[in-house]
């Protein structure tokens, strides 16, 4: 059975007042296997977010049908999710705010682990308003896999950052990936970020969003520190997405 196999045949919401209904998600169809790293582009407004949304379970509301593999012993999935915005609680120290997602059979000592990976161990007792956005950041990544998640959600989580602060977190990333191997799905409108990252891309069309393709990655992510691997990369993609905008353009036949 795949990790996770999303079947969304239409995600619409109510118009409010005058305005009228809008179809976010149309006909998506996403299955994704343990360990793998998928990545979701499209344009603002083509319903990326939103399918985040209902793979999280937030988003009940929709046409289709959504499968997590259980996990042994019948649990469900365990899913940690990194919003745009951190989220983190002002009245809460770093530590706390990552402490607060433990479950009571786990050791705490996870925390302290977790915010040595991500550089913030002497911000352990400091409160979110004196963090940068570039911390605020890493406080969430660690917040997410302090679950100890089956499935990781990231949506757009290095937004907003300068270049050089988005390339280190993307870095921190992909090394706390290689000591806590997880299954990630992350929503990215940065193409360039996705071929740095994923396994597999999956380009939307605008709303409603739909699959226009679906493109492997087979260069070994260690080889993608390269700026002319990632440009070769970002071209390929980038023609294959026009190739399939225009021919979602012309229609059928």
């Amino acid at each position: 059975m795949p990790e996770l196999a999303a079947s969304i045949r239409r995600k619409r919401y109510p118009g409010v007042g005058d305005a009228p209904p809008h179809t976010a998600l149309e006909d998506v169809d996403v299955e994704m296997a343990a360990g793998e790293f998928v990545a979701i582009v499209g344009p603002s407004g083509c319903g990326k977010t939103t399918f985040l949304n209902i793979v999280a379970g937030l988003d009940r509301e929709f046409e289709g049908e959504l499968r997590l593999a259980p996990r042994a012993g019948g649990r469900p999935p365990r899913i940690g999710y990194v919003f745009q915005n951190p989220r983190l609680l002002p009245w809460r120290t770093v530590h706390e705010n990552i402490a607060l997602v433990l479950r009571p059979d786990q050791d705490h000592a996870i925390v302290d682990e977790l915010l040595g990976e991500m550089g913030l161990r002497e911000a352990r007792e400091v409160y979110p308003s004196r963090l940068s956005v570039g911390m605020s950041r890493r406080v969430a990544i660690a917040r997410a896999f302090a679950i100890e998640p089956d499935l990781l959600l990231m949506d757009e989580p290095f937004s907003s950052l300068d270049a050089a602060t988005a390339d280190r977190l993307r870095d921190l990333l992909v090394e706390t990936l290689k000591a806590r191997p997880t299954t990630v799905l992350l929503v990215t409108h940065d193409l360039r970020e996705a071929v740095a990252l994923a396994d597999r891309i999956l380009l939307l069309s605008p709303a409603p969003g739909r699959v226009l393709a679906e493109v492997p990655i087979r260069i070994p992510r260690e080889r993608r520190g390269d700026p002319r691997v990632i440009e070769a990369l970002h071209a390929e993609v980038t023609r294959t997405q026009r190739s399939a905008m225009a021919q979602r353009a012309a229609g059928p036949g």
